[in-house]
């Protein structure tokens, strides 16, 4: 039996990543400010994370071949889709869900310094 949380994992990064780009716009922000929260996040670079979409990877792949997980990652907190990120137990959940909330403070029209917990 497949749970809400693997049905996510196996999902196409490449099938969400233009959704958090129409999130964004939609509330005047830009693709390239989605892109410097997913590489602040994940340690990717324009050429590695290209080469991820193009391969067609899932969320669990994306996250488990991110170069290097932001430290500062664990400053983020609050409540994305119902949860606080702070209490996701599932490390990879709580990756894809740190991801979410920065999309959304984004589009909530929060600084970029803010977003990036600088």
């Amino acid at each position: 039996m497949m749970n809400n949380h693997s049905k996510i994992f196996k999902m196409p990064f490449a099938s969400v990543y233009p959704l958090y780009i129409q999130k964004a716009e939609r509330k005047g922000r830009a693709k390239n400010e989605v892109d410097e929260i997913i590489f602040w996040l994940t340690g990717y670079d324009p050429k590695t994370f290209a080469r991820q979409l193009d391969n067609g990877v899932d969320f669990e792949t994306f996250f488990n071949e991110a170069p290097r997980m932001n430290p500062n990652a664990q400053k983020i907190t609050g409540v994305i889709c119902g949860h606080r990120v702070e209490e996701i137990e599932d490390p990879l959940m709580r990756k894809i869900r740190c991801l979410d909330k920065l999309v959304d403070e984004l589009a909530k029209g929060k600084a970029m310094e803010k977003i990036l917990r600088k």
